[in-house]
């Protein structure tokens, strides 16, 4: 759905947030956001705390109404539709905090998402799991009992069940070991490569970031500041313009 003044959006991108503004009830967060997530790309999202970078995937997500701007997924505007229609739509969020339900087990867990969508697709959890090891060790485990890393492996497992078109990543290797880090980013750079899946990552351990992005964006005060191809980089610009 599209208005008639909606702005040109350039082909061959899966997502476009064109001019977003956002914020929560009288305070402004987000001011004239814009970046684009090529088709099968990832666009890395990082700055300091507090800047903004949760607030713009919650928006994107439609958890918080956008109050101007754009937010268009792969060629349809979709920014007055609900969460659930953008769920449908193709969009899955793994928010920052690895939410799961505790009680119920690893199977559980991803069993919720594949009964809950509107066109279920057999092998769906199979071949999330064969991204994480570790979690397939571990069906009948209660999420609860699951470490730090094992529990955001979960997560982002059970947001692929959904099969999106774009993920959202928020933090994902905040608080998590080493090894765990590694096992992440090698699913990762496997599903831009055999699945094709587009991603917005907001992060920031600036190498695993780095070595993960097509392009990416650096905020400040609820702005894009500074906007690009990750490999045209220089080795430490980036730390030096999050370090300002």
């Amino acid at each position: 759905m599209k208005d008639d003044d909606s702005t040109p959006i350039p082909g061959g991108e899966m997502l476009r947030v064109e001019g977003l503004g956002s914020g929560y009830g009288s305070t402004q967060v987000l001011f004239d956001v814009s970046l684009g997530v090529p088709e099968g790309g990832l666009c890395c999202v990082m700055g300091r705390n507090g800047v903004g970078k949760t607030t713009l995937m919650s928006t994107i997500m439609g958890l918080i109404r956008a109050r101007g701007g754009q937010v268009v997924l792969a060629g349809e505007d979709i920014t007055r539709t609900e969460p659930y229609e953008r769920v449908r739509a193709g969009i899955a969020y793994v928010p920052q905090g690895r939410d799961c339900f505790p009680q119920l087990t690893v199977m559980e867990n991803l069993r919720v998402v594949a009964e809950a969508c509107p066109h279920p697709e057999g092998g769906a959890i199979d071949e999330a799991l064969e991204l994480f090891p570790r979690v397939k060790e571990l069906l009948s485990r209660p999420a609860g009992f699951l470490s730090g890393g094992q529990m955001q492996q979960l997560a982002i497992a059970r947001a692929l069940v959904a099969r999106p078109r774009l993920l959202l990543l928020d933090e994902p290797t905040e608080g998590i070991q080493p090894s765990i880090i590694l096992e992440i980013e090698e699913a990762i750079a496997q599903l831009k490569q055999s699945a094709g899946l587009s991603i917005v990552l907001v992060e920031q351990y600036v190498e695993f970031a780095m070595r993960l992005a097509d392009t990416y964006v650096v905020m400040d005060g609820g702005r894009v500041v500074e906007a690009g191809d990750a490999g045209a980089l220089e080795d430490g610009s980036l730390q030096e313009m999050l370090a300002v």
